[in-house]
């Protein structure tokens, strides 16, 4: 039983933290997540080289994405509820030691299967910080506050995908280290975040009498990671119309089906089906799955369309993802400023949901000889609506539900984020194979160009071993089919803006979750 004297003299110790002491206490989750960003952007402009040397075809590159996003998005809700019920400080040092072995693993692997296990103990760990780095912000910063420090996480979020790319192109072209390194540097990083947390992040610790829902969570991950293993192989592996999807697909739905009833018996569910009678979590939801079928299915083969189709290198596709990301650090930090500033957050919202659409349409007419000034351009305002609307999704459903609440809520945005970029890489991955596939078979052909019998078409091809006709037909089919991914992310992205019209503006809380909880627990004794 809690006494009546504990609670006021925690939430003494938790009253309006200065901002000098919310940063100390987040500069190890900081680094942690750079890490984690670092390492899924550090490999995005090493993939075509990696995929190169191990001998990998076009869906395995689509893989070596997916499967750590497959295993982030399965283990979000599952780290977001036992941050509501055991120590924050400790579940976020694990998820670092998960992405520490992922990462080692990962460099060290010789072929494709040890990458993909490889990235999915990375996929864990990233799962980790992906529920807990928000959950953490908001325990000890107020909503109204909470814009500011978002801020500073979106900056930390914008210098690892800046500093990421440009690492792994250099990296690459470094003869004498190697795509490998794109994994070992991580390494010491995450190390040293672990180290960090354990000095410097202090939480206040609810001891609670629960038992975990083991058997909600695993049959939650089965099911969401079997649909999400059958949109990465059809259209490639087998066909749309086939039993195989009728297998998968009706199998995933039948245990998601059985995890729902699970999660409306047991006392402490991993994804409680209350938060979906709260409209601002569940519009939240539903627009953050939106944001990120259109964004990430779109984005992640940026890489390969600027070595593929513009046959620039490594270190120059890095360069060239700087005005997406200078863009998205500009408008997360000002946006942050301005919330916390005025309260105000749903114009930011639109304003997001316009851009992104619009950043797609523009990138759904780019092809192999787009310029390179217009192309940045069109990032930037990609950019600056995903900058706007990441965030402050998670602020608008963090603000509306109770303190107890605050990890599973935030999980659940986070998770269905995940989900719909996972869904999105793979059905689009397989589109794009696709697509390349037949676009090369056409342009060769009218070309007069004859390929040998038993010449594997689905390999990322080599452009450097190809002939001067080949590849500009190769070019042509990755500009024009990178272009007709985009174009398929925007009606997503204008049903995104069209959701977030129907969030009610409400008025950004001036306590922090952990305040609020000890007033519970006062007002409770």
């Amino acid at each position: 039983m809690t006494s009546t004297t504990a609670a006021p003299t925690e939430a003494r110790q938790h009253q309006d933290p200065s901002r000098r002491v919310v940063l100390q206490a987040l500069s190890g989750l900081m680094m942690g997540m750079f890490v984690s960003i670092l390492a899924s952007t550090v490999v995005a402009n090493a993939l075509p080289r990696i995929i190169s040397d191990l001998g990998g075809s076009q869906s395995a590159y689509t893989w070596v994405v997916t499967t750590e996003l497959l295993a982030m998005t399965a283990t979000v809700p599952l780290w977001g509820k036992l941050s509501d019920l055991y120590s924050k400080k400790l579940l976020v040092q694990l998820s670092l030691g998960s992405f520490l072995i992922g990462s080692v693993v990962a460099g060290l692997s010789q072929g494709i299967d040890v990458l993909l296990v490889s990235r999915v103990v990375q996929g864990i760990g990233a799962g980790g910080l992906t529920a807990l780095a928000p959950v953490i912000l908001a325990t000890i910063v107020s909503p109204r506050e909470l814009g500011r420090y978002s801020g500073v996480l979106g900056a930390v979020f914008a210098v690892g995908t800046v500093a990421g790319p440009l690492i792994g192109g250099v990296l690459v072209d470094t003869p004498w280290l190697g795509w490998r390194w794109c994994f070992f540097i991580g390494v010491p990083l995450t190390a040293a975040a672990i180290v960090l947390l354990q000095r410097t992040l202090t939480l206040p610790t609810t001891r609670k009498d629960v038992k975990v829902d083991y058997l909600g969570a695993a049959l939650l991950m089965t099911g969401v990671s079997t649909l999400l293993v059958w949109s990465s192989l059809a259209g490639n592996q087998f066909p749309w119309g086939s039993g195989w999807t009728a297998l998968l697909v009706g199998g995933g739905v039948l245990i998601l089906v059985a995890a729902l009833v699970v999660e409306s018996r047991v006392s402490e569910p991993v994804l409680p089906l209350s938060l979906f009678r709260n409209r601002t979590v569940t519009l939240s939801i539903i627009a953050s799955f939106l944001v990120g079928v259109a964004m990430f299915g779109g984005t992640v083969f940026l890489s390969q369309y600027f070595q593929l189709s513009l046959g620039k290198s490594p270190t120059q596709a890095g360069l060239l993802s700087l005005p997406m990301i200078f863009a998205m650090l500009i408008s997360s930090t000002v946006s942050g400023q301005l919330i916390s500033r005025t309260g105000k957050w749903k114009s930011h919202l639109l304003i997001g949901g316009v851009l992104l659409s619009a950043g797609l349409a523009l990138l759904g007419t780019i092809s192999a000889t787009t310029s390179v000034v217009l192309l940045g351009c069109y990032m930037a305002v990609l950019g600056l609506g995903v900058g706007l609307l990441m965030q402050n999704l998670v602020l608008v459903a963090q603000n509306d539900v109770p303190p107890k609440d605050l990890g599973a809520a935030t999980s659940s945005i986070s998770f269905f984020r995940s989900l719909g970029g996972s869904i999105g890489v793979s059905v689009l991955g397989a589109v794009l194979a696709s697509r390349v596939g037949t676009l090369t078979a056409e342009g060769l052909a009218a070309a007069g160009v004859v390929v040998p019998v038993g010449e594997s078409h689905g390999a990322v091809p080599n452009l450097a071993l190809l002939p001067e006709p080949v590849v500009a037909v190769v070019r042509d089919a990755y500009g024009i089919a990178t272009s007709e991914l985009f174009l398929i992310g925007v009606p997503l992205a204008v049903l995104a803006l069209v959701t977030t019209l129907f969030i009610k503006q409400i008025p950004l809380k001036t306590q922090s979750a952990a305040q609020r909880l000890a007033e519970e627990g006062s007002t409770a004794g």
